[in-house]
């Protein structure tokens, strides 16, 4: 068995090394077929790299260079390299080494193309020359497929769509070829200008980062980058970009320079000193003339004017050594000076300026004069001014007069100021300050109306332009008006003053109560407005998208909203799957006025002058009979700053609050006012009378009168008005029994009151007539025991005596005793009374009332009727008659 096994084994592998003998020659028989092949291919490729070169000089216009002529790439997109064509040569032909091959990466070969590729991309290099760019995007679009690592198929792709017109297809693959090759910074720099030219800027910093890391030594990207910046309004990175290219390029003043004043606008002044002083220390024998004059102004804004001299004094001896000073800084020495208070010094450093006093110099010779009116030196002040406007032409020719006349307001030369502010207003017609300036000196002339023609709008409004991005035309200024309802208030022209100021004081206040809102709702419109912010981040191109250039508490409010917009979008979908119509609050065309009206008069309710300006007005609106108008703007005070306002203009606005809901036909308004003041003054005879006045009004079913009324007559027992109103309630509502416990409370408290007498006699009297009271004749003696009571204090007082006896004659003419009431009416026609003034609610007008004829306050009349109705009772006509017509007729 063994054997047999053997034999077995050995046919076996005879077998097998007679197959391997074929299989071997048809390896070689295809190796052979191969290299025929790839001898073709070379001579292929061959042809097409040479061809490549000589279209290389033609196409040299459309194909974008990356890097400069000195540093050409060998490996460019539009032609082979050397390098390549030896090996093409070489391939195919070479034998095969029989030396030992190394293990591991040829050196060099990583990023090696395959001979395939390279050929692919000859074609399709050669296929863009010719116009075929359809063929060159299919043979692109294999290489990507075969070596999606390889950045020229990229490039090449870009190239054929720019000359497509596809701009955002073509910018997509330079986006990708320069991520490929991140070193290639005119690729980044030309992503760059087409983001920057879409206003993509967030997408543009990052490509000019890239390109400024892919080439550092590179000041033009330097430049853009902090320009960038500096477009943005982020002071403090570009000022630091600029320090940068500075410290790199040191000889560039001119960056220098920049660095350093945007420094200053971030507020780092002393950071910004520190860099012109360091350039001027690294420059001890030659300085830049620039740098020594913005050293010295930015320390004369820091008022460091010592330090600015030294500088200047330090430049003259050692930059300008027997030499004269330029005349820049020879005016700021004397700025300095004039600062110091060595005004000789500064006159010997401003002699220059007349010798060359043009209009090139204009700005020093004002800078001179300023500095002299800012002291008080308004003479030489004045010197300098003048010496600007004897330059024709010069520019700002209104504002030198508006200078020249406060100069000679405060000189007090009231006729020439007037005459300097006329000219600066004929140049400066828009300014306010001017036209306010002027007003105020013509009214010290007592020129009201030409002061108020100055101040007042137009007549042909029609005529005149207003652009929309001019400003705010002058008369509608806040200024301008509250000068010109301060001349018509002193004039007495009430209509005028309530027609210029009441619309600025409504609107003030309006807006105001909207800012005191504490949560806004947003609409729609101003969530999507704020995820605008985050579009940038949005658009994501094949390697993500870039942070949104915008702040912290920005970026905060666009996801806030985002979150919003998405709630509001799934509540949406949920209501539309039930079947229910979405209606949201938030619509979409909602305005946005509100939130960004600005008041008229921004500072409003702050001092006390608009404080007296608002009662002026309520009562101005008062006399017009304008009354919702004046309790309108009462409330809205009310709301606003009522808690800040004085004691005494509070008590003020309540008054007239009052006064105006007695008036008209809904005093609810004034109820609420009234309250508070009789809360504040709860033993004041005159709030409590003003407070009566609109619950009389009301009626006796407002509930919210008998609730206060409740609680101020238990909490202050032992005040007398709130009893007695109490009692009248029930007087009013036929309740007589206690409406008599509350007069004899009171009557406990003030025995001596003649009014609280007459009220409880009358109660008596009243009472007396019911028809379940058993002791009628005590209650009727009761009664007149305090009438007669009345009448005494009455002859003891100022009291009228002519209403104490025509009360007893009514009440004993109320319960029948017709005789004792005819003897008490004979002597009311007896007694003649004087008018006694009217009382007044709490800050009313003191005026004499309007429309009262004289006897006001007479009784005979009524006496003298109530007379004739007895004796026509008792039959006596004839009396009667000669009565009515003693007495009653006019």
């Amino acid at each position: 068995m063994r054997m047999r096994m053997r034999m077995k084994m050995r046919v076996m592998m005879v077998n097998l090394k007679s197959r391997r003998k074929k299989q071997f020659h048809l390896v070689e028989l295809k190796v052979m077929v191969l290299l025929m092949v790839q001898e073709f291919n070379f001579i292929n490729n061959l042809i097409m790299l040479n061809m490549k070169l000589l279209l290389q000089k033609s196409v040299k216009d459309l194909v974008i260079v990356r890097g400069s002529h000195k540093k050409a790439r060998q490996e460019d997109l539009s032609g082979a390299s050397i390098d390549e064509i030896m090996e093409a040569m070489n391939y195919g032909i070479r034998r095969k080494s029989r030396k030992l091959k190394k293990r591991g990466r040829r050196k060099g070969s990583k990023n090696k193309l395959s001979p395939e590729i390279t050929k692919m991309l000859g074609d399709a290099t050669v296929l863009y020359a010719h116009g075929r760019y359809e063929d060159a995007i299919s043979v692109l679009n294999e290489v990507v497929r075969l070596a999606p690592h390889v950045p020229d198929s990229y490039h090449t792709l870009g190239l054929v769509h720019i000359a497509l017109g596809n701009t955002e297809k073509a910018m997509g693959f330079y986006t990708i070829a320069a991520r490929l090759m991140p070193k290639d910074s005119p690729l980044w720099r030309v992503l760059f200008d087409w983001h920057n030219e879409r206003g993509d800027v967030a997408r543009a910093r990052l490509c000019l980062s890239k390109a400024i890391r892919a080439d550092p030594n590179d000041i033009a990207l330097r430049v853009l980058h902090a320009s960038l910046y500096a477009k943005l309004g982020d002071c403090q990175r570009a000022a630091e970009s600029y320090e940068q290219i500075s410290r790199v390029c040191p000889e560039d003043v001119e960056v220098l320079k920049i660095s350093a004043k945007l420094y200053a606008e971030c507020g780092q002044t002393e950071r910004s000193i520190s860099i012109l002083e360091n350039h001027l220390k690294s420059h001890p024998s030659g300085a830049d003339f620039g740098v020594i004059d913005l050293l010295a102004a930015i320390l004369m804004e820091t008022n460091a004017y010592n330090n600015a001299l030294q500088h200047i004094e330090h430049a003259h001896q050692v930059y300008y050594s027997g030499k004269e000073l330029p005349l820049e800084l020879k005016i700021k020495a004397g700025i300095c000076h004039v600062r110091l208070g060595n005004i000789e010094k500064a006159e010997i450093m401003f002699s220059d300026i007349e010798t060359e006093s043009d209009s090139s110099h204009a700005g020093l010779i004002m800078d001179v004069a300023d500095a002299f009116m800012s002291l008080g030196h308004f003479e030489s002040a004045l010197k300098y001014y003048h010496m600007l406007e004897s330059n024709a032409g010069i520019e700002n020719e209104g504002y030198v007069h508006l200078k020249v006349g406060q100069c000679y307001i405060s000189l007090e030369d009231r006729v020439k100021a007037v005459m300097f502010f006329y000219k600066a207003l004929h140049a400066l017609e828009d300014s306010v300050d001017c036209r306010l300036a002027l007003a105020s000196l013509v009214l010290e002339d007592g020129k009201e109306d030409e002061a108020i023609s100055l101040l007042s709008p137009p007549e042909n409004l029609d005529s005149v332009n207003l652009s929309s991005d001019k400003q705010k035309a002058w008369w509608l200024d806040g200024k301008i008006k509250l000068k010109l309802c301060q001349i018509y208030r002193a004039k007495g022209m009430l209509e005028d003053f309530v027609n210029t100021i009441f619309p600025l004081v409504r609107e003030s206040l309006y807006v105001k109560t909207l800012r005191q809102k504490v949560k806004k709702r947003l609409t729609i419109s101003v969530l999507r407005q704020r995820t605008k912010i985050l579009d940038v981040g949005e658009t994501v191109d094949v390697f993500g998208g870039v942070r949104p250039l915008a702040s912290r508490s920005d970026l905060l409010k666009a996801s806030r909203a985002r979150k919003l917009l998405q709630k509001k979008e799934e509540q949406k979908a949920v209501e539309r799957a039930a079947g229910i119509d979405w209606h949201s609050d938030d619509s979409d065309d909602e305005s946005l006025e509100e939130e960004i009206r600005v008041p008229p008069l921004p500072n409003f309710l702050k001092d006390e002058e608009h404080h007296n300006l608002i009662i002026d007005l309520c009562k101005a609106l008062q006399s017009l009979e304008r009354y919702w108008e004046a309790l309108e703007i009462i409330n809205l005070t009310r709301k606003l700053v009522y808690k800040k306002l004085p004691v005494e203009k509070k008590e003020e606005l309540q008054s007239i609050a009052a006064q105006i809901s007695y008036r008209t036909t809904d005093p609810k308004h004034g109820f609420d006012c009234v309250k508070s003041i009789v809360l504040q003054h709860p033993d004041s005879h005159a709030a409590w009378n003003c407070y009566y006045k609109i619950a009389l009004r009301l009626g006796k079913n407002y509930s919210k009168h008998a609730k206060f009324l409740r609680h101020m007559r238990t909490k202050h027992d032992d005040c007398v008005p709130p009893i007695v109103i109490y009692g009248h309630q029930f007087t009013m509502a036929s309740h007589y029994q206690d409406a008599v416990r509350e007069y004899l409370a009171a009557y406990k408290l003030l025995p001596e009151n003649p009014l609280v007498n007459l009220c409880v006699g009358t109660a008596f009297i009243n009472l007396a007539l019911g028809f379940r009271l058993q002791n009628k004749h005590q209650c009727v003696a009761q009664g007149l025991s305090f009438l007669y009571n009345n009448l005494r204090l009455a002859e003891n007082s100022q009291v009228s005596l002519q209403e104490a006896f025509y009360n007893i004659a009514c009440a004993f003419h109320h319960v029948g005793l017709v005789s004792l009431a005819a003897s008490y009416y004979e002597k009311v026609l007896e007694t003649r009374e004087r008018d006694y003034p009217i009382p007044k609610l709490l800050n009313e007008n003191s005026d004499p009332p309007e429309n009262l004829n004289p006897g006001y306050c007479d009784l005979r009349r009524e006496a003298a009727y109530n007379l004739h109705l007895i004796y026509k009772r008792s039959g006596a006509f004839d009396l009667a008659r000669q009565v009515l017509k003693d007495h009653c007729t006019y």
